[in-house]
């Protein structure tokens, strides 16, 4: 077993120095093989493997005409402060390619700042894949606190709940929230939300100086659903009200009003800042959501792909 681990750990040595090679240095794959006493075959493999395994994050740094063109007309049509759309790759299937890494470039934007700021973070899929791209820093002046509970039905952690990724990678103070996602009644949210680490903590998410959220659908594969939030029934009650979307648990219609009563009376997030409040969300199924989200300001940004953007002008 030992020698089976030294041979692997030996081999991601092998691929981090062919991407560096490959991706920092220039080189071509047959000079790589050459650098480095392989077959052009195996350089190319190991280059491979550099991104697979995460050793290697590629980010695009050029503002493609299409995107830059459709970008202005989302900020226009929804007097948004930040937007930025990624590429689409027809053939991919994937909710985070792109977003992930645009989103990180913009989460390291705001932290790299000198001054100290406040910095809100929400939860879900493609949330969660942007801090993993962060690059590794040291942010001790900056505070970064959860919107949303870190329990889920279970008892268990939530696992796409980010805020603990953030402070091993950034070294900020981090904020948790360390409440259930929904409640089991508003009485038990009211009795959550007076205890004094609690309030302190809602106090510190409304000052917060940025926000990056995700956006979930209410379709009948709603994230809130598959993750065990809420109930069929629930689900159900959901749609008949109107809902197509949720922000950290908060439900909202078409128009992006919050949906009177049901969840959102147990929903034990803070609610959603006033200041800027960046989304990253793509997909035609989460679409309706985003347009209803923007539409009536509960996020004033967007990062999100291409595809989606065609659909939110449509």
């Amino acid at each position: 077993m030992a020698a089976r681990q030294d041979n692997s750990a030996t081999r991601l040595d092998d691929a981090a120095r062919a991407g560096w090679l490959y991706y920092v240095a220039g080189n071509t794959q047959e000079e790589i093989a050459a650098k480095m006493g392989i077959s052009r075959q195996s350089a190319q493999r190991l280059v491979s493997l550099s991104v697979s395994e995460g050793l290697i994050k590629v980010r695009l740094d050029h503002p493609i005409g299409r995107c830059m063109d459709l970008g202005a007309r989302i900020k226009s049509r929804f007097v948004l402060e930040t937007v930025e759309i990624v590429p689409s790759d027809p053939a991919s299937q994937s909710t985070t390619m792109g977003l992930a890494e645009a989103g990180a470039a913009e989460i390291e934007r705001w932290l790299t700042r000198a001054e100290p700021i406040t910095m809100a973070i929400g939860t879900g899929r493609t949330l969660k894949a942007a801090i993993e791209q962060i690059q590794p820093m040291e942010c001790p002046q900056h505070k970064v606190v959860s919107l949303t509970g870190n329990i889920a039905p279970d008892g268990s952690a939530a696992f796409y709940n980010v805020i603990f990724n953030v402070a091993d990678t950034v070294k900020a103070r981090s904020f948790p929230m360390p409440l259930p996602v929904i409640a089991s009644s508003a009485k038990e949210r009211q009795l959550l939300h007076t205890q004094a680490m609690i309030e302190a903590t809602l106090t510190l998410a409304a000052q917060a100086q940025i926000t990056f959220v995700g956006v979930g659908h209410l379709g009948p594969d709603a994230p809130l659903l598959l993750d065990g939030f809420i109930t069929e029934a629930e689900h159900a009650e959901l749609l008949k009200a109107g809902a197509v979307g949720e922000i950290c648990g908060w439900t909202f219609d078409s128009s992006g009003e919050l949906i009177a009563g049901l969840t959102n009376d147990r929903v034990a997030s803070a609610p959603i800042p006033k200041g800027p409040v960046i989304a990253l969300a793509m997909g035609r199924s989460k679409a309706a959501a985003i347009r209803a989200a923007l539409k009536s300001g509960l996020a004033n940004g967007i990062i999100t792909d291409e595809a989606t953007a065609e659909m939110l002008l449509a």
